[in-house]
């Protein structure tokens, strides 16, 4: 079986799924992209058993069939090589793989296309259709709150959640949660899922920059995103993500208005001086004047700064850690931020002060306990 084919253009599609194929994967099979020829079509996929991509391109093929061919060293010989057509030469029963080029030919060791795992096929029981640059957004602003600890299951994930009248993105790892909410987008039907977080990882490094309509089919086990000419199937994260909603405090008599640059630029040279473990730096809000400062008693460092502000409330210290706060602040594109507060020990609600119109978005940060309150 033979097809000939553009190494570029085949080279960018490999290129594009390569991000699901494992360095060890459980299963050998899955170092590979299974090759699939039907009719001048060829279908590529990649899969580590949770997540699949599948990626297809015209090429010119007179007969069917399908192999799987070794992911790394095919995307290092095509990245050699200058754009020009190639020819595979695929040979099913020694599953021998031979590339001919203007430059010469290479010879790759190929596996059974049998022994490649299914891709689940995804008999939809909800859809719904989402601009392109709503889904990055949506990705960029919550996937780096999402939880690494694997005992807490469902926070390894995004919490996707489907009403009439809006979507909503939730992420959280116990210590801050980030809610983003579009009111452009919506369903017929109420529902909520768990997408991991590699899903959503590799659904953001490939969607287009130019704005295009991505498909979300999901039912009880599985999604599946297709735009273009690429679809990414995962399987769903299964258990009861936490209720995000009654974690949110709802009276925040404490309301801290600053510039988001000035805020950002001060905890970010104070946080050279805040314990490494803890990071934390502490807030003194009082009038219009905010007070930065963190210190490192082992190495008896130290730093203070003042920035005005406009603030409404109790004089009151609070402690954040650093690297959370910083986290947040550069994932506001707003100019100004509002920092709502209720006590010490209570959660701060971090917000943009001009929210796009059709966009909420909310981000919660739990305190460090201050040396005087305990």
């Amino acid at each position: 079986m033979k097809f000939i084919v553009s190494s570029s253009a085949l080279l960018k599609q490999l290129q594009s799924i390569n991000g699901v194929v494992a360095n060890n994967p459980v299963v050998p099979i899955l170092e590979n992209f299974l090759f699939e020829i039907h009719d001048g079509t060829l279908t590529i996929t990649a899969s580590d058993l949770e997540t699949s991509m599948i990626t297809e391109l015209h090429v010119e093929a007179k007969e069917n069939g399908r192999i799987a061919a070794p992911a790394r060293i095919l995307l290092e010989t095509l990245k050699n090589l200058p754009d020009q057509p190639v020819t595979f030469t695929l040979d099913e029963e020694t599953y021998t793989i031979e590339l001919s080029s203007a430059n010469g030919r290479y010879k790759l060791s190929g596996e059974n296309a049998t022994d490649f795992p299914k891709v689940p096929a995804v008999k939809s029981q909800n859809s719904i259709e989402v601009p392109s640059n709503v889904l990055a957004r949506a990705i960029n602003k919550t996937i780096f709150a999402v939880s690494t600890d694997e005992l807490r299951p469902a926070m390894t994930g995004i919490f996707v959640q489907l009403t009439d009248s809006n979507i909503t993105f939730v992420a959280t790892d116990g210590h801050r949660l980030l809610r983003y909410r579009r009111n452009d987008v919506a369903s017929g039907d109420s529902a909520s899922i768990i997408i991991p977080r590699k899903a959503f990882t590799l659904l953001k490094n490939t969607l287009p920059a130019e704005p295009t309509s991505v498909r979300v089919d999901f039912n009880n086990s599985n999604a599946s995103f297709s735009f273009e000419n690429i679809r990414l199937v995962c399987r769903l994260i299964d258990e009861r993500y936490p209720d995000y909603e009654n974690v949110i405090p709802m009276k925040n008599p404490n309301k801290l208005n600053i510039d988001r640059y000035d805020l950002l630029s001060s905890v970010k040279r104070i946080s050279i001086y805040s314990n490494k473990t803890t990071h934390q730096v502490r807030l003194k809000l009082a009038g219009s004047e905010l007070q930065i400062s963190a210190e490192d008693l082992d190495f008896s460092n130290e730093a203070n700064e003042r920035l005005s502000c406009q603030y409404e409330g109790e004089d009151m210290e609070i402690g954040f850690n650093a690297k959370f706060l910083l986290e947040m602040l550069n994932n506001i594109d707003s100019d100004e931020v509002n920092l709502e507060l209720s006590t010490p020990n209570r959660a701060g609600l971090l917000m943009p002060t001009n929210n796009d119109d059709n966009e909420n978005i909310l981000m919660l940060v739990m305190p460090v306990m201050l040396n005087n309150y305990v």
